[in-house]
């Protein structure tokens, strides 16, 4: 188990922001933090990890004591069993993939889990050449495989996929979830996508302003409003125009886009950018073949 509490001041473009959390994480749990930019999701990630730190913090892993700010105890960064993935990769570019993997192993470890990382992510034809050959999906592999090398017990992911496109985002999805289950982590991710939670995580934190509001499964979280409906997605609000006496609502889902029609009271409520669930009662699908 994963107890986190700290409180930071954090510096906005709004002016000072007080973080001010305290979570509990199961141990083996795929927990997602989503909400707003500048909400201090990157912040809660740094602190766990060490790289921030907090005002007040208590955090315990296990029986372990990573940070106790009141008795000035804090764990050294390269103590923490501890996985990272940043959005930039951050792989050495004058080594290669394998190389790239190799210099993350501990001194004396065994190489034979760089050659289990490399097969299990596929990466066997691409673990001689450097980062600068490689596309963003396969860079995003090895920075994943890299920061299993050590057998974390947590990793940590700020947005590792969110550069991606579509395709390559469902794919890098199913890596996360095989590397999650395989090493039996305990992951916690940043993601702004709710169709990627939904796929991916046990438990949601809603973070807004430096506090959670909401915390528990996706269903939970999200479909806290119970619908009756045949048919049910989530996406983003990409446009809002007028026609005629009505307003047709555009929703991006995945790389699908859903037109719905609003009143003029109704529309009211929405903004672009926001996340909303579609739903349909009369709903009669048909089934085609995409070539």
């Amino acid at each position: 188990m994963i107890q986190i509490d700290a409180h930071k001041m954090l510096q906005t473009a709004d002016g000072e922001l007080p973080l001010d959390i305290s979570l509990t994480i199961e141990k083996g749990d795929f927990v997602s933090i989503y909400g707003n930019s500048g909400a201090g999701k990157t912040t809660i990630l740094r602190i766990l990890a060490g790289l921030t730190l907090a005002e007040k913090t208590n955090i315990k892993v296990g029986n372990e004591i990573w940070d106790d700010s009141q008795k000035k105890q804090h764990l050294a960064v390269q103590k923490r069993s501890i996985g990272f993935v940043f959005q930039d990769f951050a792989l050495f570019p004058n080594l290669t993939v394998r190389e790239n993997l190799e210099f993350a192993l501990s001194k004396n470890d065994s190489n034979d889990i760089v050659t289990e990382l490399i097969e299990l992510m596929e990466l066997q034809s691409l673990q001689n050449s450097k980062p600068n050959h490689l596309s963003g999906g396969q860079k995003q592999r090895v920075a994943l495989a890299r920061a299993i090398v050590r057998k974390p017990k947590i990793l940590l992911l700020d947005e590792p996929l969110s550069a991606l496109d579509d395709d390559m985002r469902f794919k890098l999805q199913d890596y996360v979830l095989k590397i999650h289950q395989k090493y039996q982590l305990t992951t916690i991710m940043i993601t702004h996508s709710i169709p990627e939670i939904f796929k991916l995580s046990d438990k949601v934190i809603v973070l807004d302003k430096g506090k959670i509001i909401k915390e528990g499964t996706p269903d939970t979280v999200f479909a806290a409003h119970k619908i009756s409906s045949k048919f049910q997605l989530t996406g983003e609000i990409i446009s809002i125009t007028k026609s005629d006496i009505v307003y047709v609502i555009q929703v991006s889902s995945g790389n699908t886009i859903i037109k719905v029609v609003a009143t003029e009271d109704e529309v009211k409520d929405y903004q672009i950018g926001q996340k909303v669930l579609v739903a349909s009662k009369a709903f009669n699908p048909i089934i085609q073949i995409l070539s």
